[in-house]
């Protein structure tokens, strides 16, 4: 934070409210950066308290300071225009958490069943309890919108080799979204196990 020194060191009667200001960079920085997520805030270096400014006749001016841009970082130039004039730089920055995945190579003999091999199968979903971290996600460990139902009518689809077939079938149990089902095929009346991959749609998982 640099400011006007001069001015910053004279003993000032009625001084600025420096917390006026750092509210002042914080909401200028907040318009000026892209929209925070629930998970995020700005944060303002605090000023020091030895910092005396004259209260300023006119409104303070805030703006993006020229220079370089930093993603997450912005620096705002608070200044003073009436006499004695002033201006102070405040760096700004978000600060907060983020959502990260993380797909590795690993040995399938040792992995439990119901193992995730695809990231984009568990978006949407919830944990069904807590997990410890690094643990292999299992269909298992994650709940999310019921797309079956027992005694439920849905399409069967088989493919192989390039085709698909389609069918019909009931649903013998209650399936959510990439978990597997037991359903019976109408036509032949075997039941089989699939997958519940969209609403009332299995797909028939081959042994």
């Amino acid at each position: 934070m640099t400011t006007t020194a001069a001015v910053a060191a004279t003993t000032v009667a009625d001084p600025q409210d420096l917390a006026q200001l750092e509210s002042l960079a914080r909401s200028t920085a907040a318009r000026l950066l892209p929209p925070l997520t629930d998970h995020q805030r700005l944060q303002v270096v605090p000023m020091s308290a030895r910092l005396k400014f004259p209260r300023c006749a006119n409104p303070v001016s805030a703006a993006a300071a020229p220079g370089l841009r930093v993603t997450g970082r912005i620096l705002i130039e608070l200044r003073c225009d009436a006499s004695p004039p002033w201006h102070l730089y405040v760096p700004v920055r978000v600060v907060g958490t983020s959502p990260v995945v993380r797909v590795e190579q690993q040995d399938t003999n040792q992995l439990p069943p119901g193992y995730l091999d695809d990231a984009s199968i568990a978006v949407g979903l919830t944990a069904a309890r807590g997990i410890a971290g690094g643990a292999v996600l299992t269909n298992q460990m994650l709940l999310g919108s019921k797309v079956v139902q027992r005694g439920q009518t849905v399409t069967l689809i088989a493919g192989s080799g390039g085709f698909s077939v389609r069918m019909a079938g009931r649903a013998l149990s209650d399936g959510l979204i990439n978990q597997r089902v037991r359903v019976e095929n109408l036509s032949s009346g075997k039941v089989v196990e699939g997958i519940a991959r969209s609403e009332q749609v299995v797909e028939i998982i081959f042994q």
